[in-house]
């Protein structure tokens, strides 16, 4: 009977009931959120479907994301494997080479305008840098924190890797994913109380046909021009346009439909699962990470804003040529900022037709978030 009652005792010991915490709960109670705007609401699930289960994952086994050192038998755990990925920068550059191999640069290649707005949509970058140093957070941790405003994932998490900032880089990381996946809910307001219903029934002329050598010319030359001025670019830039090539020149098919979907999706399970992984309670729960979470909304909020005043002002300049919604897809978040600037202009009017001329500053946002992290890399001296 004594032998029972103690096999009992371990089993129970072994539980993780007896080591939950009230923060655990909420964490728990978070991810279980996530998962339900995931799977009932369709809020990308791609992304927030492997992060909240990360999060649920870490906070009923913290030693999931245990490392070597801190183990008694010298073994990490599971999740932390994956979470070193991300701190050397190889997920986030295997992103955007699938980024770069799902991609059509051809709307941006037709309209070299939209670098323009894509620039725009950066100013959200520098806000929320200048917000993160009002409030306190050191020069690096601001830049850090501050390519949240971008909608950018990736790039959060390989900037915050290569300016030593892990100890916030989880918060980074969810609050970047988390905007990402709710751009069908935060842009739509804004664009919407800064633009006309006039504006936004502009119809856009068609773009020129793209040829086959400027498709296979503008990666390699966006390439060879911006690591030669910003070479701390290369494992983002270079990724994401060799991606491109990829796809492009035609004779690579196989790799094309490796990057874009076998790996691309791999690396998706691999990230998402070690971001969620990182936002125990204890390391989750606290002033830090309300000021990131806060401070990302405010900076994505100035970023699309941004873009569509900067549209505006491009729409008068070109007697109503331009629809300003589509300054608002100038976050990196491709492709659904473009998906947003089209489904407000359809809703203006059905047969608006936005998607197209929308993923020309998408995709320039894409190329102006990682400029922005190379730019504060050579700031601090980061190679």
């Amino acid at each position: 009977m004594e032998y029972i009652l103690n096999t009992l005792g371990n089993l129970v010991e072994q539980t993780a009931f007896l080591n939950l915490t009230f923060g655990n709960f909420i964490m728990i109670g978070v991810a279980c959120v996530f998962l339900y705007l995931a799977i009932r609401h369709g809020f990308e699930p791609l992304l927030l479907v492997p992060i909240a289960f990360g999060m649920l994952l870490v906070n009923i086994f913290p030693d999931i994301m245990i490392s070597p050192e801190e183990a008694e038998n010298g073994v990490g755990g599971l999740l932390h494997y994956f979470y070193v990925l991300d701190e050397w920068s190889i997920l986030p550059s295997l992103i955007f080479l699938g980024v770069g191999a799902m991609t059509d640069f051809g709307p941006l290649i037709a309209n070299p305008k939209s670098f323009l707005l894509g620039a725009a949509a950066q100013f959200g970058i520098f806000a929320a840098y200048l917000g993160a140093m009002a409030l306190g957070f050191s020069d690096k941790a601001a830049a850090a924190i501050s390519i949240i405003g971008g909608a950018d994932g990736p790039t959060s998490i390989f900037l915050a890797g290569k300016l030593e900032q892990t100890a916030i880089m989880g918060p980074i990381a969810v609050a970047a994913y988390s905007y990402m996946s709710l751009v069908p809910v935060i842009q739509p307001p804004i664009m919407k109380l800064l633009t006309t219903e006039e504006e936004r029934k502009i119809k856009m002329e068609q773009l020129r046909p793209v040829s086959q050598l400027e498709k296979i010319l503008f990666p390699i030359i966006i390439t060879i021009v911006v690591c030669l001025i910003l070479p701390t670019t290369a494992p983002l830039v270079g990724m994401l346009m060799l991606g491109n090539l990829f796809r492009e020149s035609g004779v690579v098919r196989q790799l094309t439909d490796t990057a874009s979907n076998a790996l691309m999706y791999i690396v998706v399970i691999l990230l998402g699962t070690s971001v969620g992984a990182t936002t125990s309670a204890e390391a989750f729960l606290n002033w830090d990470t309300i000021k990131i979470v806060l401070l990302g909304l405010i900076a994505f909020a100035f970023g699309t804003a941004a873009g569509v005043i900067f549209g505006k002002i491009m729409c008068k300049a070109t007697g109503g040529k331009i629809n300003p919604l589509i300054g608002s897809a100038g976050v990196s978040a491709v492709p659904m900022a473009a998906r947003v600037s089209q489904k407000v202009g359809a809703e203006a009017d059905p047969t608006n037709f936005l998607l197209m001329h929308a993923m020309g500053p998408n995709v320039a946002g894409v190329i102006g978030t990682a400029v922005a992290a190379g730019t504060f890399m050579a700031i601090f001296g980061v190679k």
